[in-house]
């Protein structure tokens, strides 16, 4: 080996740290285009739903799909029960059991546990779990709460008599409705600081287009108990753009 055409130490350090330099610098490039292609999935993915819910709307006389809460249901039937009705019209073919691509937003890693085991956080995807019926979305239906009033919502409700179809929500990422963020998540915690402001979901409307919006939440309202409120249980203030109601 001819010692004046190799590295020297020196020279492989600067090499390494240079590496380093560009690596430090690509990460957040590259964590940045992963974010957005999670993004553009979930918006086909409500894209499709979006339309499969129409099209059973259509088939059903105009009326959105309905599937109230009861005491031997699923807990989270008002806001997944819509899955079982539109099978057909995503091409599911009565196969409601598994979890589709269709159904699952790439960026559900995680969750908060709202009602089983108190508000824990979970390293789990929410389309995993059976009582979300394996599904990362959620139908505006509206449900009635465990303080017992009734949520916005528009289950039930005929599509053509609500007034403002560009701006009323059809189906969105679970997070939505409480609201925090797949996309951008925080630090797990056991309590409510989990729940932010304008945290940002993926949300179809009922004219069929498909945004990524912040959610209103007012951290201020707190129920007797204490326990403060969830987005879906409130119209946001008119700078916001999307609302719950159909009125």
């Amino acid at each position: 080996m001819n010692p004046k055409r190799a590295f020297t130490l020196i020279e492989l350090l600067v090499v390494i740290a240079i590496i380093g330099i560009i690596v430090a610098l690509l990460l957040p490039v590259l964590n940045s285009a992963k974010k957005r292609a999670q993004r553009t999935a979930c918006m086909n993915n409500l894209r499709q739903i979006n339309l499969g819910v129409r099209m059973y709307s259509d088939d059903s006389s105009d009326k959105a799909p309905h599937t109230p809460y009861t005491a031997t249901s699923p807990s989270f039937v008002d806001w997944t029960g819509y899955r079982k009705l539109i099978g057909n019209y995503v091409g599911l073919n009565g196969n409601v059991t598994s979890s589709p691509e269709l159904f699952a937003c790439p960026a559900d890693v995680f969750f908060y546990d709202l009602h089983r085991n108190g508000r824990g956080y979970v390293s789990q995807s929410l389309h995993n779990q059976a009582d979300s019926d394996h599904t990362s979305y959620g139908f505006n239906g509206g449900t009635r709460t465990v303080f017992g009033t009734d949520t916005p919502g528009i289950g039930g409700k005929s599509m053509s008599s609500i007034k403002h179809p560009e701006r009323t929500v059809l189906v969105a990422e679970f997070p939505a409705y409480c609201p925090w963020s797949w996309h951008q998540p925080r630090e797990p915690r056991a309590q409510s600081p989990w729940i932010f402001n304008n945290a940002r979901n993926v949300v179809s409307f009922l004219d069929g287009h498909v945004s990524y919006i912040e959610i209103y939440w007012n951290g201020e309202f707190r129920y007797p108990t204490g326990a403060s409120s969830l987005a879906l249980e409130y119209d946001p203030p008119a700078r916001y753009d999307y609302q719950w109601s159909g009125d």
